[in-house]
């Protein structure tokens, strides 16, 4: 009864956020987190199997808390508190019928939920704009030394062939927020130790940014020295897969030296 009642309130933000992660690339990855987060339950089955139950009136707080957020978000037309509001649910249904043990033992699988759902639009803004910025002006500063002259105006790249603007989809968002979600999957799966785990999700945000000035770079390159038509074409797709691929193997070699140094025991 509680899951079908929490179906009936939560049918429509779960459908738009699925539409969501459908039609706009930049939370395509959206699909993976809530796949992770069920074999974080199975693989914790017999951990959570001899968890002791014990039901706790706090949790009736939290899923309050849980309903308000989503009001304030359905009554305020904002997406991200309405989607943010289910996961405050889960956790109060969580420590309301099964006591803070348990709420303990599923809080990563909770907080990993938080990845699925894409951030606020004003946010996304603010961070969207200086990463066209940033990407725009190490792309200026590496062309001239393959013998590119470059003349930069704001994210506008002009090349004596034609002009390059760094839009809002080349500004590396979409790789940085993929980046970063295979960044928490992958430290999980092959790491133990908390410092490298965060080391790992740390480097992934410098690792999208140079990589997506290098797929530009590369871009200007090819109308250079090749095909304007062919550069902004088929390159400019294919790129970005090779650029996301030696992104994952900059994110390996990162946890490769990570290794070189030991891993901080506890003491007993």
């Amino acid at each position: 009864m509680i899951c079908l009642l929490v179906a009936a309130v939560y049918y429509q933000v779960i459908g738009k956020l699925v539409t969501d992660w459908w039609q706009i690339p930049d939370f395509s990855h959206g699909f993976l987190v809530p796949v992770f987060a069920a074999y974080l339950l199975w693989e914790k089955r017999s951990i959570l199997r001899a968890t002791k139950i014990t039901p706790s009136w706090s949790g009736i707080a939290v899923m309050a808390l849980g309903l308000a957020v989503l009001l304030l978000g359905v009554y305020g037309s904002e997406l991200f508190l309405s989607r943010v509001s289910l996961v405050i649910l889960l956790a109060g249904l969580t420590l309301c019928f099964g006591g803070r043990q348990l709420l303990s033992e599923l809080r990563f699988a909770l907080l990993v939920l938080l990845l699925a759902i894409p951030i606020p639009a004003i946010l996304f803004n603010q961070i969207t704009f200086p990463l066209q910025l940033l990407a725009s002006r190490l792309a200026s500063d590496l062309l001239p030394l393959f013998a590119v002259p470059v003349l930069r105006e704001g994210n506008v790249i002009v090349l004596p062939v034609m002009k390059l603007e760094v839009a809002e989809a080349c500004s590396g968002i979409r790789s940085l927020m993929s980046l970063f979600t295979l960044a928490v999957f992958y430290g999980y799966f092959m790491e133990k130790s908390v410092w490298r785990r965060v080391s790992l999700i740390a480097a992934s945000i410098p690792i999208a940014i140079a990589a997506n000035a290098l797929r530009i770079v590369g871009t200007g390159l090819c109308v250079q020295y090749w095909d304007p038509e062919k550069a902004m074409g088929f390159f400019h797709e294919f790129s970005g897969w090779v650029i996301f691929l030696v992104s994952l193997g900059c994110l390996v070699l990162v946890h490769r030296m990570t290794l070189l140094f030991p891993a901080k025991r506890r003491q007993a």
